[in-house]
């Protein structure tokens, strides 16, 4: 089909650049929720970027809880588009089976069946017997066991997605080819048009689902998509007779491959360790249905791995050797939702080589978050607004993706790091943190000490789901906190400056908690949507009468910055939100001997009734003037202090003169999150998202609801206090001491789960693990806030159940007499 000038609207409420699977999803899923003023456009055939030559697998089990819901989404919705839209679309529930070959392998698969049952996904642990039952052709001699999800498939891509067009057209949208955009056309911050060879749409809604093409056109237009095409590879077989049509796909991810049954040949994919990525700087022009040059070299290892474990292909020659190009993101997850540089434009991009399992959830998700205002679920794995700008530079994405496409189907380890494209952004402490024996993972760029072996070494990583060597040195750390003295290096988290004649008036109707105090005094709050979930977690800190200072995570501050200038700026008041984070560094001074010690380097009287909780003053070390504000996220006495950038190496040193007098221990990320764990401070993007209110997460003595008081959220709130909970963050401690956790354990009580946990860590002064987790209220196992500390749970790790002890104040030091002391 062509089009012409002639066929393309002037104006349209919704616009969709990109006619893949995922844009087409978009698209069709709009028009289920009623809007019919839709238009799609594709600059060359439908499908002829990626889609076309994808594999054509739809699992379920993913590394996160929520994508794991959004490819079980993606399942249910393909088995039935053919009987709604009447178009075939191949799809075909075989199941999947994923392969283990050693005990961490093994682990890991395990973990993640056992996630899967909080949202009924239908999975099972097997043996080698039962692998080999499901196929008989596989050598197993490696093989420790496996899990298989029966109800996983495989699907014809283009005819699913011309099924998803088909559904999409009968709900009223407009599906064009051969429209290519070249623009996106902006004004006052926001996107009112696209551009294209045949003519201009306005439309009040923009969607780039533009695939590999997509960080080269939002660097046109000054926005960050950070993703890469990398070459991708798989080979098709000649005729196998003794391959049954009936096969589950086969993932054996120690050995970077998968394998399905395709018209009575075998397709084996990889996901190789090193990956080439493909056309940097630009991508022809005419490219459509394309594919690359082989390089039998790139997959021969993957190859004679397959010869082993399927022996037969020995004496099978190659029909089809397949290259072609599949879009990567640094962290492996897709890009979804509002881009933070230009209202009204949404992304969907950067699939990961999962764009057809994905495909279906994205669409609807985005399609709900594009009609409502707000996503449907929390996105925050996948929210675009977790990239930084500089990711979409070419040296760091070329490099970041070299890497992405393997990490795939390797161990995803809870504290496994990036190799490439590290050491980009530095604290102004970084070096002299090396040299006391930092060992340094990666957050938003950030390189930040993780945990620290002795000074003068460098520390190696040995990663384990059963715990690692920087276990012991964690435990220093985390006890230096308890007892004695710790330094953490916190210049990473972001910062945000907040200053204008009617600052106090804006930020109040965004805070949940009253930030009209006195000058020097430190609110913690949380800002709100109107549903009451949590939008931002942040401490705000009164330095003027119009100017507050709010800080806020590393990872989260490309969002919370979005959040307040978008805003405050929608308030109307005059008021600005900056982002300072680079003109800040910062060392939080934590545990019983901190006041001892700012008390010497400083000169300061830090007593109780000098220097009170949540407060802030003005103080000197040395030559450098010190922010000091008596915080704690570890949960104990402590001091963060903040000077300008220009200053930090001075303030470093002074500590550094004291710290053997005071046997200050230098701590990393791991301790920091093991104690916030033990203290039950929850984290968003963990423990809080747009989700959960503040009631729900037990910090609702962040709330002020004084009657003169309006804040986004209050009427929700009240609400919600007034029907009762129905879910509440809850602590719980195995029982057993030698087991760890991490996150997405099911919560078991009696024969219910009744949650999960969101974060977990080793609680090294209580002496055993340690997770958050929200259980749900009422329910099948009829649980009421007051009974929880006295009932009896299990926590599951690995389809294997444990006691655990459940508290809603925390373990260790409930009355927090440390923190005030």
């Amino acid at each position: 089909m062509s089009n012409s000038a002639q066929n393309l609207p002037n104006r349209a409420e919704i616009v969709i650049v990109g006619g893949g699977i995922v844009g087409i999803s978009i698209a069709y899923h709009l028009t289920k929720l009623g809007k019919r003023d839709v238009v799609l456009l594709e600059r060359k055939k439908f499908t002829s970027g990626t889609t076309w030559h994808a594999a054509g697998l739809v699992g379920q089990l993913r590394a996160t809880l929520n994508l794991t819901r959004l490819a079980q989404y993606t399942a249910n919705l393909y088995a039935t588009l053919e009987q709604e839209t009447g178009q075939a679309t191949g799809f075909k529930q075989r199941g999947s089976i994923a392969l283990a070959t050693n005990r961490e392998r093994l682990e890991e698969l395990l973990r993640g069946a056992s996630m899967a049952k909080t949202f009924g996904l239908d999975v099972h642990a097997i043996g080698v017997d039962e692998i080999r039952r499901h196929w008989p052709l596989i050598n197993t001699d490696d093989v420790v066991g496996g899990v298989f999800l029966p109800k996983d498939g495989q699907t014809n891509p283009i005819d699913t997605t011309m099924a998803l067009a088909k559904g999409a057209r009968n709900g009223g949208a407009t599906l064009l080819e051969n429209i290519a955009v070249t623009g996106i056309e902006q004004k006052n911050g926001r996107a009112v048009a696209v551009v294209t060879e045949q003519g201009r749409i306005e439309a009040e809604n923009i969607v780039l689902a533009t695939g590999l093409w997509s960080r080269l056109l939002g660097l046109k237009q000054g926005l960050t998509i950070p993703l890469q095409a990398c070459e991708h590879f798989y080979i098709l077989t000649e005729n196998f007779p003794d391959l049954a049509p009936t096969l589950p796909v086969l993932r054996d991810p120690d050995h970077c491959a998968y394998y399905k049954e395709d018209a009575g040949k075998l397709l084996l994919g990889a996901f190789e360790p090193k990956a080439k990525p493909w056309s940097i700087d630009a991508i022809p022009a005419e490219f459509e249905f394309g594919e690359l040059p082989e390089d039998f070299d790139q997959f021969e290892p993957i190859l004679a791995a397959a010869c082993k474990r399927i022996p037969a292909l020995n004496d099978l020659g190659i029909r089809k050797f397949f290259n072609g190009p599949e879009s990567f993101t640094p962290d492996v997850r897709f890009l979804l939702g509002p881009m933070p540089e230009l209202d009204r434009l949404f992304v969907a991009a950067g699939f990961n080589s999962t764009g057809i399992q994905s495909a279906g959830g994205a669409g609807k998700v985005l399609a709900d978050w594009i009609v409502t205002g707000t996503p449907p679920m929390d996105l925050w794995d996948v929210d675009i607004r977790r990239m930084q700008r500089f990711q979409a530079n070419r040296s760091y994405i070329s490099e970041r993706v070299s890497e992405s496409l393997g990490l795939l189907y390797a161990m995803h380890y809870p504290y496994r790091q990036p190799t490439t494209s590290r050491n980009v952004r530095h604290s102004p402490f970084h070096d002299r943190l090396a040299a006391e024996g930092a060992w340094f993972g990666e957050t938003a760029g950030w390189e930040r000490p993780h945990w620290f072996g002795e000074p003068g070494s460098k520390p190696q990583e040995t990663h384990s789901w059963f715990g690692d060597a920087s276990k012991p040195r964690v435990k220093r750390e985390h006890l230096a906190v308890r007892q004695g003295l710790a330094g953490f290096d916190i210049s990473s988290y972001g910062k945000i400056m907040v200053e204008g004649r009617e600052a106090l008036a804006a930020l109040s109707t965004l805070c949940a908690n009253t930030i009209d105090v006195a000058v020097g005094h430190v609110v913690y709050t949380q800002c709100l949507n109107p549903r009451g979930g949590i939008e931002a977690d942040v401490t705000i800190t009164r330095l003027a009468e119009n100017k507050f200072f709010i800080l806020t995570a590393a990872g989260t501050t490309r969002r919370d910055v979005d959040f307040f200038q978008k805003s405050l700026d929608a308030t109307g008041l005059h008021v600005f939100a900056s982002d300072v984070s680079s003109g800040w560094a910062g060392l939080a001074m934590m545990g019983p001997k901190s006041r001892d010690f700012l008390t010497k380097i400083s000169g300061a009287a830090m007593g109780n009734s000098d220097f009170p909780f949540a407060t802030a003053q003005w103080i000197e070390i040395g030559a450098a003037p010190v922010l000091a504000m008596r915080l704690t996220y570890v949960g104990a006495l402590g001091w963060e202090l903040w000077v300008p950038t220009e200053f930090a190496r001075h303030l470093f040193d002074r500590v550094a003169a004291a710290a053997s007098e005071f046997g200050l221990v230098w701590a990393g990320m791991h301790a920091m999150d093991s104690c916030r764990v033990e203290k039950i401070y929850p984290l968003w993007g963990k423990d809080l998202s747009d989700e959960v209110s503040p009631f729900e997460a037990g910090i609702g003595f962040a709330v002020d609801f004084s009657a003169a008081r309006y804040f986004i959220g209050r009427d929700a709130l009240l609400r919600q206090r007034e029907a009762g909970l129905k879910t509440r963050l809850v602590q719980f401690a195995l029982k057993t001491p030698d087991r760890l956790l991490y996150k997405d354990e099911p919560i078991w009580q009696g024969q219910h789960i009744v949650g999960r946990i969101c974060s977990g860590n080793y609680g090294h002064a209580v002496g055993r693990a340690v997770g958050l987790g929200f259980v749900e209220l009422g329910g099948a196992a009829g649980l009421t806030e007051s009974a929880i500390p006295h009932a009896a749970f299990d926590l599951e790790i690995a389809g294997e159940r444990f006691a655990a002890t459940a508290h809603l104040q925390p373990i260790y030091d409930p009355t927090h007499a440390e923190i005030f002391c």
